[in-house]
């Protein structure tokens, strides 16, 4: 599977950055596998024997639950691909479902970023770009929103 910019590219236009979903769509996940993991550790250590089993079966349930979370996040980060190129900025999600947008750099009014703290401390946002005549766009976790941003205002 080719990524969808390279397909769009008009003749003379290049790609000036590209970025993609965060890696904290990965927390959910993160923290089932953690609960798996520790009812599991739970039903080695404990004696009664229905105690082990309903452990047990929690760490299963809790598992396949993690494994669901984990192939979705990575699913979404595979198929979001968001992009600036020399004459627009491109943002794809989806891969049998498709949304896209397109805006014209030259149509891009301003570029608003939205941080919290975790995600000023681990470098993720949401970009809102504001468009004359076109709408307004948000793209919700982006990694590096403020190179991102820098990336559409350069000029």
């Amino acid at each position: 599977m080719g990524r969808y910019i390279d397909e769009i590219l008009q003749p003379g236009e290049k790609v000036l950055y590209s970025t993609n979903a965060h890696w904290i769509f990965y927390l959910p996940a993160i923290a089932a596998w953690i609960v798996a993991l520790v009812l599991l550790i739970l039903s080695r250590e404990t004696t009664v024997q229905s105690v082990t089993m309903l452990a047990l079966a929690s760490a299963v349930v809790v598992a396949l639950v993690a494994l669901y979370l984990t192939v979705r996040a990575w699913f979404h980060r595979l198929t979001t691909e968001t992009d600036v190129t020399n004459r627009r900025v491109v943002h794809k999600t989806g891969f049998i479902q498709r949304h896209t947008f397109e805006i014209a750099l030259d149509k891009v009014e301003s570029v608003d970023v939205d941080q919290s703290i975790a995600g000023r401390v681990f470098d993720y946002g949401n970009v809102t770009i504001l468009g004359v005549g076109e709408g307004r766009e948000t793209i919700s976790t982006i990694a590096s929103p403020l190179a991102f941003r820098n990336a559409i205002t350069a000029r």
